[in-house]
């Protein structure tokens, strides 16, 4: 199986989107199914992994509900808010739908990103830890102090960072991502998703060596198991076409990767981690 394990739907007059505004001409719009058809195609990808991408519950009900007629749909990660008393009974919800697959934890979002060691965190991220339940965790790098002290605390979470933690790389900045990123692949639970990559360089003039170091350190730390490719489409659109962001990605394989590590960046890991 090959697949996209990190992309979006949305549906603009839905209205929940605040940070899709007509400024971002380029998102401005409606992106479904109908649109990323081809481009899987193209790349001969049986499917992908939906996202969530506003935090509302509705917003998990409209991607559920789109990928009941929709068969490139192969999962949807959910949206939960860990500090709502309800989110078991939303979780429980969500998990009746056979192509729920997981949520995101949106650190990203946090003013301060030492939330997630509050208790009410630790709880719920013990309770997802226990029951095996895939999470997304999207963070900046600058966030991922917290992220490691967290997984000191859950350290048997079945976890995914998102953006491989939104690097620096438009500054071609390492550290101290490059040390946390080793430290967090320490766990074994943890994969990382090589994604989001192109929009955290210079949107009008990246170049594709720019991406090489984080990527090789990536493959590097997580080794060829816990590691999966995810567009970002439509997000990425901002820096590149879908064509230039899996170019990215192939032009920073080893070589002497194998057909079978291959495989398993392009589809069978994500296929293994969200237990598709």
């Amino acid at each position: 199986m090959r697949l996209d394990a990190h992309q979006h739907y949305w549906s603009i007059e839905r209205g929940d989107y605040g940070w899709i505004t007509p400024e971002l001409p380029v998102l401005y719009r409606d992106f479904l199914p109908q649109h990323l058809e081809p481009l899987l195609n193209k790349h001969q990808l049986d499917g992908s992994i939906v996202v969530q991408a506003a935090a509302t519950l509705a917003e998990t009900d409209y991607l559920l509900s789109l990928s009941e007629s929709e068969p490139t749909i192969l999962g949807v990660v959910a949206w939960l808010d860990l500090t709502d008393p309800d989110y078991r009974k939303h979780y429980e919800r969500f998990a009746e739908h056979p192509k729920f697959v997981g949520f995101r934890l949106m650190i990203q979002s946090m003013t301060d990103a030492n939330e997630i060691l509050s208790p009410a965190y630790v709880e719920a991220l013990t309770f997802f830890a226990e029951q095996g339940v895939p999470v997304d965790l999207l963070v900046v790098s600058h966030q991922l102090e917290p992220l490691v002290k967290l997984l000191d605390q859950v350290p048997g979470l079945h976890g995914v960072i998102d953006h491989i933690a939104k690097p620096r790389i438009k500054e071609g900045i390492m550290e101290p991502w490059k040390t946390q990123m080793a430290q967090l692949a320490a766990h074994p639970g943890l994969y990382c998703k090589l994604s989001g990559m192109v929009t955290e360089a210079d949107h009008e003039n990246w170049k594709p060596e720019a991406f090489k170091p984080y990527i090789e350190h990536v493959l590097d730390v997580f080794g060829t198991d816990r590691v999966m490719y995810g567009s970002d489409w439509p997000v990425s659109l901002l820096a590149a076409s879908y064509d230039e962001v899996v170019e990215v990605l192939e032009q920073a394989i080893p070589d002497s990767w194998t057909p079978a590590e291959r495989a398993r960046l392009f589809g069978l890991n994500a296929k293994e981690f969200y237990r598709l």
